[in-house]
């Protein structure tokens, strides 16, 4: 099963065995981004910052994850909201009994697989196309997250097309790519001293970025793969 869905600025493709587990996704989405809007009208800088922040014991599940990616990657929570909200809801299939299931929220990808598979990367305007990485399967939850600086509306200071981190916490992927993006310049220079950025990071798996005919990887990834990259697929508004 494979539904596109949207709730408000959460726009994510759903992708599981059963339509029970898409559902369960669903309702997760929903109550993890109400708890989060709640949280932001109590305190609107949460939102804004791009510096570290601390939050509360009692605060939300999705705050404190937020918040514990950020402060690690020395960025501020909202960095890691696409991915996070990506998390939980797989999750929550999961704790339905799912072992394959996938929520990809805007590039921001959160995994679990009892197979083998592909997951492609768009790369915009790179001369860089049709490559992807093969996940083995795996009994646990990963995080493929992607920013970039000349695709999509996120907030981005960097010239990446594509910046992808790979960890088993998928919140910390998120503000990480935020954070490679951020830091890549261009031509070959600036994508290897990008990785500067984020490899002294404990819990980041590796990191790939692109940036127009230039491509760099750092760390451990999966085995990159020729992929057909359909445009019409991607997670996007």
């Amino acid at each position: 099963m494979k539904e596109h869905f949207q709730l408000k600025e959460t726009i994510v493709t759903i992708v599981a065995d059963d339509q029970s587990y898409v559902e369960v996704a669903k309702d997760a989405i929903a109550v993890h981004r109400l708890e989060l809007e709640d949280y932001i009208r109590s305190d609107p800088y949460f939102k804004v910052t791009l510096e570290p922040y601390e939050c509360s014991s009692d605060a939300p599940e999705v705050v404190k994850r937020l918040v514990a990616a950020g402060n690690s990657v020395g960025i501020g929570p909202m960095s890691a909201v696409a991915g996070t909200i990506a998390a939980l809801a797989v999750g929550s299939m999961v704790d339905a009994g799912a072992t394959s299931a996938i929520v990809d929220n805007g590039g921001d990808i959160a995994v679990i697989n009892d197979r083998p598979m592909v997951i492609g990367i768009f790369a915009g305007q790179s001369s860089i196309r049709n490559i992807g990485f093969t996940l083995e399967p795996s009994d646990h939850i990963r995080g493929i997250c992607t920013s970039s600086g000349t695709v999509g509306p996120s907030i981005n200071f960097g010239c990446a097309d594509a910046a992808v981190v790979f960890s088993d916490d998928v919140s910390l992927a998120d503000s990480a790519a935020t954070e490679l993006s951020n830091a890549t310049g261009i031509g070959h220079d600036g994508v290897e001293r990008a990785f500067d950025a984020i490899s002294s990071i404990p819990g980041i798996d590796g990191a790939v970025v692109i940036q127009g005919e230039h491509m760099g990887m750092w760390g451990t990834i999966p085995q990159i793969t020729r992929a057909d990259v359909q445009y019409e697929c991607i997670t996007k508004g």
